[in-house]
């Protein structure tokens, strides 16, 4: 039983890890503020207690609907393998096609103040609807796929964006020239299209 809270949770923290880190918004905006070193800890709490809430949300909710209704989990599965498997065709584009300009940076305005930053942060995470579609559906179908395991998945999701949020905010001195080329993001999102196209697969396989 152990065994298979531990092998859950590093699913988890693979999976969470591996869409925490596309380029977005909100990593560049967390990358900006660690490279000024600026309301770092507050930006790093927000980031990741919400995603933290967001995929409390998806495995209790998910989770409900497959207890009352045990059929949801192919439907799920189906779902959430075909939404795994796009993700991963679309950071493949970014891969043969990478946009000009993509890779995250440390230039450009940044928060005047704390309360500035808090705010801003506070919309680019909870007024993105990636975000939504990554935690509470995502990651909460996956999770619904571990069955009685899927805290332990939740859990390892976390972790993982709790470890990305504090290494980009508070590693941003050393992170920002690297991150700044689009070689390394292109190297990341190869990474990211195979695992989330052979998790993909997978579910759809199992459903």
């Amino acid at each position: 039983m152990t065994h298979g809270i531990i092998t859950a949770a590093l699913v988890g923290f693979g999976t969470g890890l591996s869409l925490i880190v596309a380029i977005g918004a909100q990593n560049a905006f967390v990358l900006r503020q660690g490279a000024r070193r600026h309301a770092v800890l507050a930006v790093v709490a927000i980031c990741a207690v919400s995603d933290a809430l967001l995929i409390a949300l998806g495995v209790s909710g998910v989770g409900a609907v497959v207890t009352a209704w045990p059929a949801a989990l192919t439907v799920v599965g189906l779902a959430g393998g075909g939404f795994l498997i796009c993700y991963g065709v679309l950071a493949a584009r970014r891969v043969l096609w990478p946009v000009p300009g993509a890779a995250l940076t440390a230039q450009g305005a940044t928060a005047g103040s704390a309360r500035k930053a808090v705010l801003t942060c506070l919309a680019m995470t909870w007024l993105n609807p990636h975000v939504y579609l990554d935690t509470v559906l995502l990651i909460g179908s996956v999770a619904a796929d571990h069955g009685t395991l899927r805290w332990a998945f939740g859990l390892g999701a976390v972790l993982a964006s709790l470890t990305w949020f504090t290494t980009l905010g508070y590693g941003a001195r050393l992170l920002s020239g690297l991150l700044a080329r689009p070689a390394a993001w292109r190297v990341l999102d190869g990474l990211v299209a195979a695992t989330m196209v052979t998790m993909g697969g997978l579910l759809v396989a199992g459903a």
